[in-house]
């Protein structure tokens, strides 16, 4: 029976991962698997007013990133016009963006302004982003033309 070396096991595993990319876009917020919005589904936003979490049996990719959806018909809606569904910069949280920041978001923690869906932190910060939402709106489109080819750890 071979005998495995941790201290050599776990450098090979953190080079190993140090060196995989993934398919989702650099201005996207997807895990390690390139799921966004830790699988809710954006229509569901526009079309029942609330999250709601999406279905493994419906998918839809845009810019490398894997969006769930409840039903085919959301699905086939994305497909169309995703642009129109996808969350604001790329899924990171809109109050981050205006502190030059890529922060990760809650899905439950969002709005829709203006037929854009924007999402934040928590709901904690997202408080705070809906004191003076167009003014921080006006703020992130001009930053994230700055960050969004940044990786998180450039910022």
């Amino acid at each position: 029976m071979k005998k495995f070396n941790l201290k050599t096991m776990t450098a090979s595993l953190l080079l190993a991962a140090s060196s995989m990319s993934f398919a989702a876009d650099i201005d996207m917020n997807a895990d390690a698997n390139d799921l966004a919005i830790k699988g809710y589904d954006p229509v569901a936003y526009f079309t029942m007013g609330k999250p709601v979490n999406g279905d493994i049996n419906y998918t839809a990719t845009y810019k490398g990133a894997i969006y769930r959806f409840s039903s085919e018909s959301n699905r086939d809606m994305f497909r169309a016009d995703p642009a129109k569904f996808a969350p604001q910069y790329g899924g990171y949280c809109a109050y981050g963006v205006t502190r030059d920041k890529k922060f990760d978001t809650d899905p439950t923690a969002w709005r829709i302004i203006d037929n854009k869906l924007y999402l934040n932190l928590n709901k904690s910060v997202q408080k705070a982003w809906l004191e003076n939402t167009q003014a921080f709106i006006n703020q992130s489109d001009e930053s994230w033309l700055v960050i969004k080819d940044k990786t998180v750890d450039e910022l």
